[in-house]
């Protein structure tokens, strides 16, 4: 399946519904910015689905330009269109990681004016510390995290690698999507904190921007919206199984057993950490099946038996059946808009 190597990960329509929510708080529909990103309406009136990458870019991307604000209306000063590209340029001739970041901070400080980060650094961390202007609203936490990754993912794009994360700590209460924010962040996250404020390891400082002007196009057609899936949490036993997974053929998927033997842990350990990020292994493997099915309905005209045979149902209505499980919906409404024939043979 030439995918499976390439998948890209899903994101909760909870992050939809929060991003949404923002513009619909500045007097937009919904519903028309969300059927624009290719994201249906029974999509967000199912709390269990999941949107692509793509989708949730171009949503992004969409928003952005209606408000004409690349920050989504959570400042008092509008982040305008074309903001990202210029601080993108700004940090391109940059030396280094430590001289990237400082730049990028400090554009944010001049297009914003409610929400800054100061840098501190020593042997052990970087840390962003976040500061709000005195007698604004505490920020929620779409707001750190739209800061974040705007400030982040041009980061590990400049210097050409995911810059690891140690811990996270926000003054804000915690999100119903906390889930997958610490997929964005890292698993050492809390709320309600004294102070809000993100650690990376400090490595990063001295290497050096690898990205040139021919390399910003690429990028910027996709950015910043593909940062959320492109830079998330790697360092997870959770992340170290899917990619394991990610890497075999899914009729060679390991038992239990095995995939620990591979981890270099014992069986019973594998499964207290997993428990410990919130997961099993049987609910990785139906999650990395979901994703890989939901990107397989999105990005390719294969039939819904030949990807129910791919992701390993010998039966599609075996996999109709986890699919609605899965999603709360059904395959057919994945696919992108198409002739009402393919919708009518394919329906279950």
């Amino acid at each position: 399946m030439k995918n499976m190597k390439d998948d890209k990960g899903t994101i909760s329509v909870s992050m939809v519904e929060e991003t949404l929510a923002l513009a619909q708080a500045r007097g937009f529909d919904a519903l028309p910015l969300a059927e624009a990103a290719g994201i249906a309406g029974p999509m967000l009136a199912s709390p269990k689905s999941r949107v692509s990458s793509a989708q949730y870019g171009a949503l992004w991307a969409g928003i952005a330009r209606a408000l004409d604000d690349e920050f989504f209306g959570q400042d008092s000063h509008r982040m305008k269109s074309g903001s990202f590209i210029a601080m993108t340029q700004t940090a391109l001739t940059a030396r280094n990681g430590a001289q990237a970041l400082a730049r990028a901070v400090g554009f944010m400080r001049l297009v914003l004016d409610d929400l800054g980060a100061q840098i501190e650094t020593d042997t052990q961390r970087v840390r962003l510390r976040f500061v709000q202007r005195e007698g604004t609203k505490p920020p929620a936490m779409f707001a750190y995290a739209t800061y974040f990754i705007l400030v982040y993912g041009l980061l590990c794009w400049l210097v050409g690698r995911r810059i690891p994360l140690l811990e996270a700590r926000f003054r804000c209460p915690e999100p119903p999507a906390a889930h997958e924010y610490r997929l964005m962040f890292c698993d050492d996250m809390t709320f309600e904190q004294p102070e809000s404020y993100v650690d990376l390891a400090p490595a990063f400082l001295e290497l050096p921007v690898i990205q040139t002007t021919k390399s910003v196009k690429p990028f910027l057609r996709d950015a910043p919206g593909s940062f959320i899936v492109k830079y998330r949490n790697p360092g997870s036993l959770a992340a170290r199984v899917r990619k394991m997974l990610r890497a075999l053929p899914m009729a060679g998927w390991p038992p239990a057993d095995q995939m620990a033997l591979r981890l270099h842990v014992a069986e019973a350990t594998m499964r207290r950490r997993l428990k410990q990020e919130g997961y099993t292994y049987q609910s990785i493997k139906d999650d990395l099946r979901r994703d890989i099915a939901i990107g397989e309905l999105q990005d390719t005209d294969r039939t819904i038996a030949d990807i129910a045979t791919a992701v390993g149902f010998a039966e599609p209505s075996a996999f109709h059946r986890a699919f609605r499980k899965w999603t709360g919906m059904r395959p057919t409404d994945y696919r992108p808009a198409r002739a009402d024939f393919t919708r009518r043979t394919e329906s279950d």
